[in-house]
C-alpha cells in the first residue's frame, strides 16, 4: 500500500462538502489544496475552520488548473456532477462525487467511460454503504427468503435555509431522484435481482417550485425475482413528520426493520441531516410457527453500538476512497450499480410525468 499523500481539491462547501473536507483534514493520506464554491462566505468559513491557509476559488476550472490535484471531491448540485467529474478525470485526478452520478443515464455512462480511459478511481457518495447499521440491515434482509417486500421513506419537513436548499435541488431533480438512489440501492443489494418495471406518483404542493416539478413522490419497483419495493420522499414546510422514517423489509422467513422513534420529537427534526442515517436498533422478526400455526420465536432487538454521526460516517466513506486509490481497488461494479440505480429512479420520474408503468430494459 502506497504511503503517498494525495493532494485533493474540494468542490462545493455546503453540508456534504464541509463534512468531507473535515474527513480529508483528518486523514493522513490526503492534503486539501483548494476549496471551491459559488459563494465566498462558505469557502471562507470552511477555510478558516480548517486552519485559514487553504486557497479558495470561485471557479472550478481555474482551481483545477492552479492546484493540479491528485484527487477531486465533487459536492455540488447534480447538474455539474458529470461535467466536473469528466474534467477532473481528464486532468489525471481520481474522483469522489456525491450522488447521483449525473442528471442522465447517458452522462453517467460518459463518466464511467472517462474513468476507464483515464484509469482512475471514481467513488459515488452512497454513504449508507459505509454505515455499520445499514450494512447489518442489508445482511439481515438477505436472510428473509424470496420474494422480498421492501418499504422505505424519508420525508423532510424543511423550512428556512433547509427549504431553500431543497428548492435549489428541485431546479434540477425531484426528491425521489435525488434521494431515491440510496434506497433503491438498498433494495438492489437485498434482492440481488434486476428490476423489470417501475411505477411512480408525485404531487406539487408549493407555488415556490417550478411548475413542472413536484416536491412529493412515491416510487414502486418490481424485481425479476418477484420482489417489490416502494420509496417515498417529500420536501417542504407542509410535510408531515408522522412516521417520516420507515425502513422495513419482510419475506417468507420474517422481517427486519430499523427501529427509530419518530413520533415524539422537535418540529422540523426530519430535515436534520444528522438524523437521516441513524439506525439505533434493528427489530428482527421470525415467521417460524409451530404445529398450531403460532409463532415460535420472540422478536429480537439488536442495538447498533458506536453508531457514527454524520461527520464520522463521511470519514468512513473518505477513508474507503483513499483505500481504493492506495490499493488500486476495482470500482467497476460500484459504477455499474451507480448507473443502474440512476436509471431506475429516472424511469420513476418518467412514470410520474407520463402516468404510466415504465419497463426497465
Amino acid at each position: 500500500m502506497s504511503n503517498k499523500v494525495y493532494n485533493i481539491l474540494v468542490v462545493g462547501c455546503g453540508n456534504m462538502g464541509t463534512s468531507h473536507a473535515r474527513a480529508y483534514n483528518r486523514l493522513d493520506g490526503f492534503n486539501i489544496v483548494g476549496l471551491v464554491s459559488r459563494g465566498p462566505e462558505s469557502r471562507k468559513r470552511l477555510s478558516n475552520e480548517l486552519g485559514g491557509n487553504i486557497p479558495t476559488f470561485s471557479d472550478f476550472e481555474t482551481a483545477l488548473k492552479e492546484t493540479k490535484p491528485d484527487a477531486v471531491s465533487i459536492n455540488t448540485y447534480a447538474s455539474t456532477h458529470a461535467q466536473y467529474s469528466i474534467k477532473a478525470l481528464e486532468s489525471g485526478a481520481h474522483v469522489f462525487v456525491e450522488k447521483p452520478l449525473a442528471e442522465t443515464v447517458e452522462d453517467a455512462e460518459k463518466v464511467v467511460e472517462a474513468a476507464e480511459k483515464a484509469n482512475k478511481k471514481v467513488l459515488v457518495g452512497y454513504i449508507a454503504r459505509h454505515h455499520p447499521g445499514w450494512i447489518k440491515f442489508v445482511e439481515e434482509g438477505k436472510k428473509l427468503g424470496k420474494p422480498l417486500v421492501m418499504r422505505m421513506n424519508l420525508n423532510q419537513q424543511s423550512t428556512g435555509s433547509e427549504w431553500q436548499v431543497h428548492k435549489n435541488l428541485m431546479d434540477v431533480m425531484s426528491p425521489i431522484v435525488d434521494c431515491g438512489v440510496h434506497y433503491v440501492d438498498m433494495m438492489c443489494q437485498m434482492t440481488q435481482s434486476d428490476p423489470v418495471q417501475v411505477h411512480a406518483i408525485g404531487a406539487r404542493l408549493s407555488e415556490e417550485i417550478n411548475e413542472d416539478m413536484y416536491n412529493y413522490g412515491q416510487l414502486q419497483v418490481v424485481f425479476e425475482d418477484g420482489s417489490v419495493g416502494w420509496y417515498e420522499s417529500g420536501w417542504g414546510p407542509m410535510v408531515s413528520e408522522y412516521a417520516y422514517f420507515v425502513k422495513d423489509v419482510f419475506g417468507p422467513k420474517g422481517s427486519v426493520s430499523i427501529r427509530k422513534n419518530t413520533f415524539d420529537q422537535p418540529r422540523g427534526k426530519s430535515a436534520d441531516i444528522e438524523e437521516h442515517g441513524i439506525v439505533r436498533q434493528l427489530h428482527l422478526h421470525s415467521s417460524e410457527t409451530d404445529q398450531h400455526g403460532k409463532l415460535i420465536n420472540d422478536d429480537e432487538i439488536v442495538d447498533i453500538e458506536n453508531e457514527p454521526g454524520h461527520d464520522e460516517l463521511c470519514y468512513y466513506e473518505q477513508k474507503y476512497f483513499l483505500k481504493t486509490i492506495q490499493e488500486d481497488i476495482d470500482l467497476s461494479e460500484h459504477l455499474k450499480v451507480a448507473v443502474q440505480t440512476l436509471k431506475i429512479v429516472l424511469a420513476c420520474d418518467e412514470s410520474v410525468r407520463t402516468k404510466k408503468i415504465v419497463p426497465i430494459n
